[in-house]
């Protein structure tokens, strides 16, 4: 039996790989004769560098830049020399996982790391550049990014505007660079919210990155004036784009900007690792997450992976840390385990994700 254990990451607990490496101990104890292949997966998220890197036999790149509060750092990147690619996240630069839950601060975090490292990329000849939009501290909408490609951002007084998010309600003119030529840029990101509204990027995501009430409504009306500005400076709108709201809307940064193009994590990550392949060879599927539920549906990685077990009529299973009752999400599996772990508490999370994977394992021996 040729099995293929595709996991996304358990967020805060255990990595893509060492979720696959866990699952597979456990079946092992109990087929021990199958034939096992790990694949960790991502889906635009944190982590997505990391496995196109593996996959492809890329190395790591580092470069200076600022985190989301305007300290330098350094930040990495995976360079694939054969395709002269860069695969980057922005949460490299621009992540929450860089600051302290002291720290979190929407109205002045900025994405202007993020056009550092692909200023960087750009320069060493990239001929296209890969960005995963997941775990952001931010919520400019890509006004750092643009800055730091040396876009200007005038007020009505021709002043130029600073990095703060806030002075975008006074903004009335943006200046393109004299360089408007960049590597083709990709946007992998797991959702597919637009930039404004009640499903936005502020609304959605802002009070998760420590946004008030209060603040959560300057955002959004500044959100909106960059939008109308870009649509009278550039005639383009992208608000209403699918995953323009990602990363707080440097997803329609990327697309206003830079001209780039939004695709879904999932497939932009099975492109390049030629998933399809590996579960067209497969005679059992298993993949997992931390928790499964409605946004599961929404470009997840174990979704992905479970339509596609299902075009090549393989059996796929998950084993994730909690699952909704929902039907229409445990329904794209044969079967669900969970871990049964409470919110937060993922101290057994290893053991646990073996003992499931033996229980799985002795009903297909069935």
């Amino acid at each position: 039996m040729r099995i293929l254990i595709v996991p996304d990451k358990f967020k805060g607990s255990l990595g893509a790989e060492e979720v696959g490496e866990r699952i597979a101990a456990g079946l092992r104890a109990a087929l021990p004769q199958a034939q096992i292949q790990i694949i960790g997966l991502a889906d635009g998220g944190e982590g997505t560098a990391e496995t196109i890197n593996r996959a492809c036999g890329g190395h790591w790149v580092t470069c200076a830049a600022h985190d989301a509060l305007g300290r330098v750092i350094g930040a990495r990147y995976a360079w694939l020399s054969a395709s002269e690619t860069a695969v980057m996240e922005m949460s490299e630069a621009a992540g929450i996982r860089r600051l302290a839950p002291n720290e979190l601060s929407p109205l002045v975090a900025s994405t202007f790391g993020v056009g550092e490292m692909f200023l960087d990329a750009a320069t060493r000849g990239a001929k296209e550049v890969i960005i995963g939009l997941g775990g952001s501290a931010t919520n400019d909408g890509g006004l750092g990014l643009a800055r730091a490609l040396g876009f200007r951002f005038l007020g009505k007084d021709r002043r130029e505007l600073d990095n703060s998010v806030a002075d975008l309600l006074e903004l009335s003119r943006i200046e393109r660079p004299q360089r408007i030529s960049w590597p083709r840029i990709t946007a992998a990101c797991d959702v597919a919210n637009p930039l404004l509204g009640e499903r936005g990027a502020t609304c959605i995501f802002a009070p998760q990155k420590g946004a008030t009430s209060e603040q959560v409504e300057i955002l959004e009306r500044a959100l909106k004036r960059l939008a109308d500005v870009v649509a009278l400076s550039f005639g383009c709108d992208y608000r209403n784009a699918p995953g323009a709201g990602a990363a707080g809307g440097l997803g329609f940064g990327l697309l206003s900007f830079c001209e780039a193009e939004v695709r879904s994590g999932f497939d932009v990550v099975a492109e390049m690792i030629d998933l399809p392949e590996q579960i067209e060879r497969a005679d059992v599927v298993i993949t997992g997450e931390g928790k499964l539920d409605r946004q599961t549906l929404e470009g997840k990685a174990p979704a992905g992976v479970a339509r596609m077990a299902r075009k090549f009529r393989k059996p796929v299973f998950a084993i994730v840390g909690q699952a909704t009752d929902d039907l229409e999400v445990r329904q794209i599996f044969d079967g669900v385990q969970t871990l049964n772990n409470e919110p937060g508490d993922f101290g057994n999370t290893g053991e646990l994700l073996e003992v499931r994977a033996r229980e799985l394992a002795l009903r297909l021996c069935r």
